[in-house]
């Protein structure tokens, strides 16, 4: 079983030079929060926020991460969810896992970026509409 992990939190403008162990770090100027390895393996996890990356969930009293943080590029590996402040331990993936889930996580960027692209073609298409039709 592996050993109960809760980290406070600091919002911070930016990074300092050497993370605390056991501190989400957390820059909302930046859109990324980053923590020691809560394994205590000491590596720098940095997990960026976006609608394609991670989520941050602050509800007044603890912050939570969406999805979970695999540190499969660490010697560690290890799995977990940060949850209202709590590190809640996942499983092991296996390689194949690791590799299909990049594979997922590449394809819903893709996706994503190809609707913003479409949103703003439209938009841009409407704006001209718009100011063709004021003219004429």
């Amino acid at each position: 079983m592996k050993k109960s992990v809760t980290f406070r939190y600091e919002f911070v403008e930016s990074f300092p030079d050497k993370l605390e162990h056991g501190v989400l770090y957390v820059s909302m100027a930046y859109a990324t929060a980053t923590h020691r390895c809560a394994c205590g393996c000491g590596n720098e996890v940095v997990t960026p926020l976006s609608p394609t990356d991670w989520q941050l969930h602050f509800d007044g009293v603890g912050i939570s991460l969406t999805p979970s943080i695999g540190n499969w590029s660490f010697p560690c590996r290890s799995h977990y969810f940060i949850q209202r402040n709590d590190v809640q331990w996942a499983r092991q993936w296996s390689q194949a896992e690791i590799e299909a889930g990049r594979a997922h996580d590449c394809d819903m960027k893709k996706k994503y970026l190809e609707a913003t692209r479409d949103e703003c073609r439209r938009l841009k298409k409407s704006r001209w509409q718009r100011l063709k039709d004021s003219f004429f």
